[in-house]
């Protein structure tokens, strides 16, 4: 299967704490560590890992942490096709507390993929399955010639002024950032996933059909919530684009979610095509 991700990354630094300090207080971390983060580059991690491939169409800033970022994406599995921009990479903050929450802060602008980038984008009328992030209309008109389009709904408003019909959308359903109303849609997707962390989640049809799915049980303790979300994404769009069923998509999505939170940073335990086997 040959899967891609239209999307953005950024150098993410990870600290683990106790709790997140309040106001004024002061947090020592007991383990650090960095690796390129951001929704676009878990789901294309994870689309590696389940396909053995993926393609990363992304942009990135002409310094550190962009060369970083391109190492370290390539080191697990990615091919990695950035725009260089003048801007600098955007880097973020991520604090793990004890049960495994975590909590981000970003710095800098979001850096997207355009379609005028000069990136191979024809390559996508041949790919089965794309991830899409973040981009400009260029870039979701290439992304929708492949065969499956999933989408996040952290970008909602912006999708939903084109006249683009995705598969599917996928998003929290107790996140506001992650709120939007299918029917907003010039052409409403053929699928509506809404996430409830432990507690499964729900979805719709275009058809009219609804229900809900559960989560599944971890591979073992918690240990990181960050890239558990766009983990699920890249598992639902690796299963529709293998003809699977609506629910049997979600349920590898599910796995995909909650093999993600058992591991350290957002890379340590996700699924692979090997797990899938067993």
């Amino acid at each position: 299967m040959r899967t891609a991700v239209v999307g953005h990354t950024e150098w993410v630094e990870f600290g683990r704490v106790a709790h997140v300090p309040a106001a004024g207080e002061i947090a020592h971390s007991t383990e650090a560590w960095e690796v390129p983060g951001g929704g676009g580059a878990v789901a294309a991690v994870q689309l590696a890992r389940l396909a053995g491939s993926c393609t990363f169409f992304t942009a990135l800033g002409d310094d550190e942490q962009g060369t970083w970022s391109r190492r370290d994406l390539r080191a697990l599995g990615v091919r990695v096709e950035a725009a260089s921009l003048r801007e600098p990479t955007r880097r973020a903050f991520v604090l793990v507390d004890d049960r495994g929450e975590r909590t981000i802060t970003t710095f800098g602008p979001r850096l997207d993929p355009s379609g005028s980038d000069p990136l191979p984008w024809d390559e996508l009328e041949a790919t089965d399955a794309v991830y899409f992030t973040a981009g400009d209309a260029g870039a979701l008109r290439a992304a929708r010639r492949a065969r499956v389009v999933v989408a996040t709904g952290r970008i909602a408003g912006f999708l939903a002024q084109r006249d683009i019909r995705l598969d599917a959308i996928v998003g929290s359903g107790s996140d506001p950032a992650e709120a939007f109303d299918p029917d907003a849609f010039a052409d409403p997707p053929g699928l509506v996933v809404r996430t409830d962390g432990a507690r499964g989640g729900r979805y719709e049809t275009s058809d009219g059909r609804t229900g809900t799915f559960a989560s599944v049980a971890l591979p073992g303790p918690v240990v990181d919530a960050y890239g558990a979300g766009d983990s699920f994404a890249a598992g639902l769009a690796f299963g529709l684009a293998s003809e699977m069923t609506v629910y049997e998509s979600l349920q590898l999505a599910a796995r995909c979610g909650a093999w993600c939170v058992a591991g350290r940073g957002p890379y340590g335990s996700q699924l692979t095509a090997a797990d899938l086997r067993r």
